[in-house]
């Protein structure tokens, strides 16, 4: 058991999926996995394990924002030797190629934070996906025909509602970001420390350039292509 995840020795999984949301993950596990227990609800942070076409798979909530996220990951590598972790989440669309529901698959990840800028002592490390898991889920994505995927840069902010957000969203669109979330860039850096797999999948919820926007409830509970890919990189 460590200190924010409540669960014993060996009722983690190898691969999970990390929903921001912790209802989220509750009905990722309640849709989509077999026999689904739950293993903690920490702080309403709730994990569960069950088996996705007979592989084990964990889902694990992890809060928004990459301070809280990391707790959650360095704690499922460290202390429950997780080897691959898929975040499966929402995102503002920041380009006009993006629409509402399209899935990112995220390459790599920018960041606002300052948090690899004190890992790596003011170098701009790129943090970056594993590419098996990567190609697994692109490929994934092209064969289903519900579906609209996008390749390519996430933004990881810090801060959700930035007074700035537009004029420091402009040069990375610029430069091929496709959409704003709060967790890729520190997942990523804590995979490559560790040396564990990591992906970010994420739904566009909403619409910076046009306003557009999905409900609570459909960012809860209606994102299921998103983790259908998601699986299937992971586990096939």
């Amino acid at each position: 058991m460590s200190t924010h995840i409540g669960a014993q020795a060996g009722q983690v999984a190898p691969t999970v999926l990390l929903p921001g949301d912790p209802l989220r993950a509750k009905w990722i596990a309640e849709t989509f996995l077999d026999d689904a227990t739950c293993y903690t609800e920490v702080r309403g942070m709730y994990g569960f394990t069950g088996a996705w076409q007979g592989q084990p798979v964990s889902v694990q909530g992890s809060g928004m924002g990459q301070p809280s996220m990391a707790i959650y990951v360095n704690e499922l590598f460290s202390e429950y030797d997780v080897q691959s972790i898929i975040r499966v989440g929402s995102c503002g669309a920041l380009s006009t190629d993006l629409a509402l529901r399209d899935v990112v698959i995220a390459s790599g990840a920018c960041t606002d934070s300052a948090i690899n800028r004190h890992r790596f002592l003011g170098l701009d490390y790129a943090p970056v996906a594993d590419f098996d898991l990567l190609r697994g889920a692109v490929d994934a994505a092209r064969a289903r025909d519900d579906v609209t995927s996008h390749v390519g840069l996430l933004y990881s902010s810090d801060s959700f509602y930035n007074p700035r957000a537009a004029e420091l969203a402009k040069p990375l669109v610029d430069h091929g970001v496709l959409a704003v979330e709060m967790e890729a860039s520190a997942l990523y850096t804590l995979a490559a420390s560790y040396k564990r797999r990591a992906l970010a999948i994420c739904t566009v919820s909403d619409h910076i350039v046009t306003g557009e926007e999905t409900t609570a409830a459909e960012r809860e509970r209606t994102f299921g292509a998103m983790v259908e890919i998601a699986l299937a990189a992971g586990l096939d």
